[in-house]
């Protein structure tokens, strides 16, 4: 077994610690995925759990999360059962949503050894894996996820939600293409959530700077970030491979939508906003998009 990488168990942490230390409404509450990290005394003193310094993109893993999740509970309100998460990561959500998990069939795409590693933990914690809940173990290099996915029971003649996040920065475009050329011939009805990150240069001076920084953290983890998208490109990619819808959410609307009025001025980082494409022409609802 291997444990997750350094940016699964971050984002399991920075979730955990947006309910510990940023005042109420909270935009997430997952807690869980702590328990599943487990990393040891002292993770709140790392530099990058600092609660002021790393504020906004603290803001940034919430934000995603549920905006997913919002769509998820939307989608399966009318009518459609699977939902996929590619790179699930240390996701908690068939665990801590069993009243909206249970009524769909959930896939955890992920890597063998990481993912075994999870399983473990679940068996650790007494929470095991419900019956609703598929782990699908790929090796992204030699497997292909879609024959995996098929093969652990997905139904391809049925509409999914499929949600990829903190995934595509790490792919070159080709690859992005193909994911997406892929899912826009599931179902009908399909929908996928997908964050790309934006190139620097649309980006201001300060959020610049914070991006330069991440890119060189991800490159000395040994994970570099390779590919970056402005809206028009990601929508323009989406369209080619097929989908019949295509928007973009941006990071204002994220604000507007999860912090607006909060006394504590909790905003969330720039760099990493959502493709939304549906597949096939059936209308199932959208989020609120700016293009």
């Amino acid at each position: 077994m291997t444990a997750p990488d350094s940016t699964a168990a971050r984002t399991a942490l920075w979730r955990a610690l947006h309910v510990a230390v940023d005042p109420p409404p909270h935009v997430f509450d997952d807690e869980l995925g702590l328990r599943l990290a487990d990393p040891g005394e002292g993770w709140r003193d790392r530099d990058d759990m600092d609660p002021a310094t790393a504020g906004r993109y603290r803001a940034g893993m919430v934000a995603r999360a549920r905006f997913v999740e919002d769509l998820v509970v939307d989608q399966a309100s009318r009518g459609v059962g699977q939902y996929v998460l590619l790179g699930a990561g240390l996701d908690t959500f068939a665990q801590r949503r069993p009243e909206v998990a249970a009524r769909l069939r959930v896939f955890e795409v992920d890597q063998p050894g990481p993912q075994a590693w999870k399983r473990a933990r679940l068996d650790e914690l007494g929470l095991g894996v419900p019956e609703w809940l598929r782990l699908v173990p790929v090796d992204f290099e030699t497997t292909s996820w879609w024959d995996r996915l098929t093969d652990a029971g997905f139904a391809a003649d049925e509409p999914a939600v499929v949600a990829s996040t903190g995934v595509s920065m790490y792919l070159t475009k080709a690859a992005n293409a193909a994911t997406l050329r892929r899912i826009a011939g599931f179902a009908p009805g399909s929908t996928l959530a997908m964050t790309f990150m934006l190139p620097p240069e649309l980006l201001d001076d300060g959020e610049r700077a914070r991006h330069r920084a991440t890119a060189g953290k991800a490159e000395a983890a040994g994970t570099p970030f390779v590919s970056s998208f402005s809206p028009a490109e990601i929508l323009a990619l989406a369209r080619e491979a097929g989908f019949g819808e295509a928007v973009h959410v941006s990071g204002d609307e994220l604000d507007e939508r999860y912090f607006a009025g909060r006394a504590d001025g909790l905003r969330l980082a720039r760099g990493e906003e959502f493709l939304v494409a549906t597949a096939g022409a059936a209308d199932r609802g959208r989020p609120a998009a700016s293009s």
